[in-house]
């Protein structure tokens, strides 16, 4: 019974990457130092031994400065890497929306994006048919349908990858800086479409520089510093600590912010 409340297992996973030790001036010199055995790397652990677990309807917050491993977590969750150790479980589908138009095809129309889209979210033609007007609608692209994505700003792309993933029903959503994109009337819209969606036991994984934003969406929060958890447990308590541990004043959002 409780393995079926779990959404996401996350055990012992640590990520290396190779980091090339040299520079490099043409990719000849590379392929002669690579077949030769003299290319040098420093290894770069960016993520070590991290473990937690969440049920369903969970919402994890994750804290860090920059280059604490969060976008390599959510990576790693989401099948973008592998971790080089450990396992992950996933139990449902997941829709990430990791960075500003990822998974689009720039010449690609925005109709056209949305059933690529879906399809790489494993959806079908009929399924995406019956959600297209909502998608557009709810991000605000009703004129700009036909119109190639590498004509749209990365607000109007960020609007139709959030709309896309939120639409489509999700076991686990992953959110990496998505929600600070746009004026504050969508920024509230697409908090009321995350909580739409907790309301029928998504996961979501959070991360945002807005801590009071991560307290509203969040039931739980874990620090990530250098790669470690260092802390995890209810959002208010973690969340506080963090702002102790880095000087952080919150101040109030922006309501005019782009």
């Amino acid at each position: 019974m409780a393995k079926n409340k779990t959404s996401i297992r996350v055990e012992n996973v640590s990520m290396k990457f190779n980091l090339n030790a040299e520079k490099l001036d043409s990719v000849k010199e590379f392929m002669i130092k690579f077949i030769t055995g003299k290319l040098h790397y420093n290894e770069f652990w960016a993520l070590t031994d991290v473990s937690f677990e969440l049920e369903k309807g969970d919402r994890l917050g994750i804290l860090g400065l920059n280059g604490a491993g969060k976008s390599t977590l959510l990576k790693a969750i989401a099948g973008v890497y592998k971790p080089t150790t450990g396992h992950i479980y996933k139990g449902g589908k997941i829709a990430p929306l990791l960075e500003l138009g990822a998974g689009f095809e720039m010449q690609y129309t925005a109709r056209e994006n949305v059933y690529l889209y879906g399809a790489i979210l494993g959806y079908t033609k009929e399924f995406i048919d019956s959600k297209f007007d909502e998608i557009i609608e709810f991000a605000e692209l009703e004129k700009f349908v036909d119109v190639p994505i590498k004509n749209f700003s990365s607000g109007m792309r960020s609007r139709l990858g959030f709309a896309i993933c939120t639409s489509v029903c999700p076991d686990i959503l992953i959110l990496d800086e998505v929600l600070s994109v746009g004026d504050s009337k969508f920024k509230m819209k697409s908090e009321a479409r995350v909580r739409e969606m907790m309301a029928n036991d998504a996961t979501v994984l959070f991360v945002s520089h807005s801590i009071e934003q991560v307290k509203r969406i969040c039931n739980k929060a874990i620090i990530l510093d250098h790669g470690k958890v260092i802390e995890m447990g209810e959002v208010n308590e973690v969340a506080a600590h963090y702002m102790e541990m880095n000087g952080i004043v919150e101040e109030p959002e922006d309501a005019g912010n782009k």
